[in-house]
């Protein structure tokens, strides 16, 4: 579709003429075609943003960016992982068919990238922050990009040049100082921008910067509803995860208590001797004067512990573990969104915000306790669904929600329309012009495909596949089972109710997996090819415990 064609008069002026920038004292002309500004966060539930629900934390900033744009309520993933996440949203294809299915297998460097024909339209690009594969990212001028996961303090760095490089500090803030810099300094004002911040935190295992690491330590948090579900009437893949609070998640390494106590207090239940929390991220890469900034908010933490945890009920020590999650947790995302002010601010105060489109986004959503869980990978709605808030003053009304099933698999397509550059024919996304300046008509898609493929591996989530529309979800489950579960959203929001086997669901049955399959053939997704991949991440699968379990 021709954006000039189809959307509003007012934004086609806008392209067709000329402004005048003022730049370090010199003006400049510019052409109006928007810049990008493309904002994600690893592992940001939506739930942990005041925007979509408040009861958690206070996200101002990010918040405006839907406050004075548009706000999609069921946004979702293809694929919740990372790296195969982020593999999508830069070639607009499903994992299967771009290759990256799993964090273990490599990038398939010759996919073109949205920042490739971004670059090649006369854009001047950029990447500050969390890429998590590759070392040299395609289609980009300028970046500094975190090695792998990267570390929350004094992170190392990898450059254009090819070389690594350790900046004193905490990584959220390092990253915006990478990204304001550039901005600031390096950009080509006779050009316009494509920029990509991309943020560590909230990523596991989460160390908050020290005023933050405080000030959450000493909150509460409400409790979800299914804190303590116990599965029943769900399926094996729920059962076997290994992704509950109490039982998987690290004491070092989450909690942050410290291995010589952790050692003190065996053979206590649920307090496995792993060090590699503080081994790492904390015990090797801090300053003496940062450690005095840690040490003390830490004795708080294990005197508590040592105090109290062997006298507690086990339903008290699930508590326990949920508060110390979300008050790391939460307190890594309060620095996200004081440092997305900080940028929105810069666009503010140096003329650039009119004619910039702003995206914010997460690679996926995440577990903050319910069902008794951390991490993602599921088809279901803590994992499944991802924030999206998109602001662009010229051609997007303010205070837009929008309920379409769209998915991270149109981001590319959606940001070179904008940017009036031709997508690839074999993008599988759709772009969101349509729902950005209120032409829904011309929006088509009534439900959206899933694929989940890491498994056996770290937190043993079963492979499946699924449809989701927005009254219901039917995934497959397969590999070592062959089960189906459905969900009714409207009624279950929770989805602890499989209503697969329940007659009065029948006919939705049949009718969802004729769409399944149509959908199947359309994304050119098979038996024959989950097969492969079977085949591939068996060869490829991590071998350590240890490694997989700090993933």
């Amino acid at each position: 579709m021709n954006f000039l064609k189809a959307y509003t008069p007012y934004f086609v002026l806008a392209l067709l003429f000329t402004s005048c920038t003022q730049h370090k004292g010199i003006d400049k002309k510019v052409y109006q075609r928007p810049n990008i500004l493309f904002i994600m966060s690893d592992d940001h539930a939506y739930q942990a943003i005041s925007a979509y629900q408040s009861h958690l934390i206070r996200t101002p900033n990010i918040d405006r960016i839907g406050k004075e744009g548009i706000l999609f309520t069921n946004a979702c993933v293809t694929n919740s992982i990372c790296a195969p996440s982020r593999a999508t949203i830069l070639t607009g294809k499903h994992t299967h068919i771009n290759g990256k299915t799993d964090n273990s297998r490599p990038f398939d460097t010759t996919q073109v990238t949205f920042p490739e024909l971004f670059q090649k339209a006369g854009y001047q690009t950029a990447m500050f922050g969390k890429l998590h594969f590759g070392n040299n990212p395609k289609g980009v001028d300028d970046f500094m990009i975190l090695p792998g996961q990267g570390n929350y303090i004094n992170p190392d760095f990898i450059t254009k040049n090819g070389d690594t490089t350790r900046m004193e500090g905490y990584v959220t803030d390092v990253i915006t100082d990478l990204t304001l810099d550039w901005m600031d300094k390096k950009r080509d004002t006779l050009k316009p921008f494509m920029l990509m911040y991309l943020h560590k935190a909230p990523h596991r295992p989460w160390w908050p910067r020290p005023d933050k690491f405080e000030e959450f330590m000493n909150k509460k948090f409400p409790e979800p509803a299914t804190l303590f579900d116990d599965y029943q009437n769900r399926g094996a893949a729920a059962r076997t995860a290994e992704m509950n609070l109490l039982t998987d998640m690290m004491y070092n390494h989450d909690s942050k208590i410290r291995p010589e106590l952790s050692k003190k207090m065996q053979p206590e239940p649920f307090v496995p001797e792993y060090n590699n929390g503080f081994h790492g991220p904390y015990t090797e890469r801090l300053t003496e004067d940062q450690k005095a900034l840690y040490e003390p908010i830490l004795d708080k933490i294990n005197q508590d512990f040592e105090e109290n945890w062997s006298t507690m009920s086990r339903e008290d020590k699930m508590r326990w573990k949920y508060q110390r999650y979300m008050q790391d947790y939460l307190a890594c995302v309060s620095s996200v969104d004081d440092n997305v002010g900080r940028v929105l601010d810069y666009l503010d105060e140096n003329g650039l915000s009119e004619n910039t489109l702003v995206v914010y986004t997460s690679d996926q959503g995440f577990y903050l306790g319910e069902h008794g869980w951390f991490d993602k990978r599921f088809i279901y709605n803590e994992s499944f669904k991802t924030p999206l808030l998109v602001r662009w003053p010229n051609a997007i009304a303010p205070g837009i929600t929008n309920e379409e099933m769209v998915q991270n698999l149109d981001f590319a397509q959606t940001l070179l329309e904008a940017a009036q550059i031709e997508a690839p024919a074999d993008m599988q996304g759709e772009s969101l012009m349509p729902l950005l300046t209120s032409n829904e008509t011309q929006w088509t898609r009534n439900a959206v495909y899933y694929h989940y493929y890491e498994y056996p591996a770290v937190h043993q989530v079963k492979r499946h596949y699924g449809i989701v529309t927005k009254e219901y979800k039917l995934a497959h489950f397969y590999y070592d089972v062959d089960e189906w579960e459905l969900y009714d959203r409207l009624n279950d929001p929770n989805e602890i109710r499989n209503v697969y086997e329940d007659p009065k669901y029948a006919d939705v049955v049949t009718r969802l997996k004729q769409q399944l399959e149509a959908l199947r053939k359309q994304y050119g997704d098979s038996d024959e090819l989950n097969q492969k991949y079977i085949d591939i991440h068996l060869e490829n699968s991590i071998d350590s415990p240890l490694k997989q379990k700090g993933s």
